[in-house]
C-alpha cells in the first residue's frame, strides 16, 4: 500500500535520513518510534510530499509521491506536529474551508464535515473560536481536517506533545478508533504510547529504520538475554558447579559482596525464564544449599529500544519479518 524506498534526505553534509526502505500495509496502526531528532518528522514530510527527497521513491498505493503529488496526496490525510489552524475561526468554519480545498462541495462537503466532527468528539466546541480550545481540542480539530475527503492513510506527527493525562487518553483512543477504518501512521518518541496503540512499530534513530516488527517479536531482534537474580549462603564455586548443569545459562555475574551471603545474576537465552528459574531452584535443592531469593527480570521493549537507540558500536541487522517487509 505505502512503499518507502531508499529514502535518503541529507542537508550539506548532514544526513537526516539515510537509505530507509520498509511498506505499510493496509488495516493496522503503525508507530514511528525514535528519540527526538532521530527523523521521524522528516520521513513524515516526505512521505505526505511536504518535503523533497535527496534519493529514494515514496509511493502511495502506486502513484510516486513526487512525480503524482496529485493523486497520491488524495490518498492522505496528515496531521503535522503543529496543526495548521486558523485561530480566529470556529472548528465549523475551519472545517468547510478545509474540505472546500480538498474538493468537496455541496451536500457532500456538509455530510463529511458533519462525519469528522462526531468521529472526533467535538460537537461541542464546534461554533467555538480555535483560539479559546484546549491543546486536546485543537488537536481533535487538527485529526478532523486529516480526515477530510475520507484518505485511506492518516499520518499523525506526534499527535500528544503537550497534552495533559487526561487529553492523552483521548487522543490514543481516537487513533484506536481510526485504525478500524483507515491505516494510521504516527510518530512518537514516548515507548509506552507506542506499545499502548500499535500493531506494528519502527523504530528509528540517527536516520536509520534499525527494527520493523510487531511489538511482541522486538525482544527477539537482538536475542538479548532474561536475567535470574539469586541471593545464596552458596559459594561461588558451588554456584558454578550447579549452573553448569543446566542449559540455556549464557553468562553468570557476581555483585561484590558486601554481606555474608552471595548475590549472582544469571542469564539466559531461552524464551521461559521461569523455566529455567525452576531449574536453578532444584539444583540448589540437590546440592542442600538455600535460595534465599530469586528475583526474576525480562527484558521488555524498553530494554530493546534503549539498547538499539544508544548503541553505536555495532551494526545491528534487521529481523526476517523486515527484510520481508522492505
Amino acid at each position: 500500500m505505502i512503499a518507502v524506498e531508499h529514502l535518503t534526505k541529507s542537508y550539506g553534509d548532514f544526513i537526516a535520513v539515510n537509505d530507509i526502505s520498509f511498506q505499510i500495509d493496509e488495516g493496522h496502526v503503525y508507530g514511528l518510534l525514535g528519540p527526538n531528532g532521530a527523523g521521524k518528522s522528516t520521513i513524515m514530510n516526505i512521505m505526505t510530499g511536504c518535503l523533497s527527497a535527496t534519493e529514494g521513491h515514496v509511493r502511495i498505493y502506486g502513484y510516486d509521491i513526487f512525480e503524482e503529488p496529485k493523486e497520491a496526496k488524495k490518498l492522505i490525510g496528515y496531521l503535522p506536529e503543529q496543526p495548521p489552524l486558523y485561530m480566529n475561526d470556529t472548528p465549523l468554519e475551519y472545517l468547510k474551508f478545509v474540505g472546500e480545498a480538498k474538493g468537496l462541495r455541496g451536500a457532500k462537503l456538509k455530510e463529511q464535515v458533519e462525519k469528522v466532527i462526531q468521529q472526533t468528539k467535538i460537537e461541542d466546541v464546534k461554533d467555538r473560536l480555535i483560539s479559546s480550545l484546549s491543546k486536546g481540542y485543537k488537536q481533535r480539530v487538527g485529526v478532523a481536517q486529516a480526515l477530510l475527503g475520507n484518505p485511506k492513510v492518516i499520518i499523525l506527527d506526534e499527535p500528544t506533545v503537550g497534552l495533559d493525562p487526561i487529553q492523552i487518553i483521548e487522543i490514543r483512543d481516537l487513533i484506536k478508533e481510526l485504525g478500524k477504518t483507515h491505516t494510521v501512521i504516527f510518530s512518537s518518541h514516548i515507548l509506552s504510547e507506542v506499545q499502548a496503540i500499535c500493531d506494528r512499530i519502527l523504530i528509528i534513530s540517527k536516520g536509520k529504520l534499525i527494527a520493523f516488527d510487531e511489538p511482541q517479536n522486538l525482544e527477539k531482534l537482538l536475542l538479548a538475554p532474561n536475567e535470574i537474580i539469586i541471593t545464596t549462603d552458596a559459594t561461588e564455586k558451588e554456584i558454578n558447579e550447579i549452573l553448569a548443569n543446566i542449559n540455556h545459562i549464557v553468562d553468570m555475574s557476581i555483585e561484590e559482596k558486601e554481606r555474608e551471603y552471595l548475590v549472582a545474576h544469571i542469564k539466559t537465552d531461552h524464551d521461559n525464564v521461569y523455566e529455567i528459574s525452576r531449574s536453578i531452584f532444584y539444583g540448589f535443592a540437590e546440592k542442600g544449599r538455600p535460595l534465599l531469593e530469586m528475583t526474576l527480570k525480562k527484558t521488555n521493549l524498553e530494554d530493546i529500544f534503549v539498547e538499539l537507540t544508544e548503541s553505536s558500536s555495532r551494526d545491528i541487522e534487521p529481523t526476517e519479518k523486515e527484510e520481508t517487509d522492505k
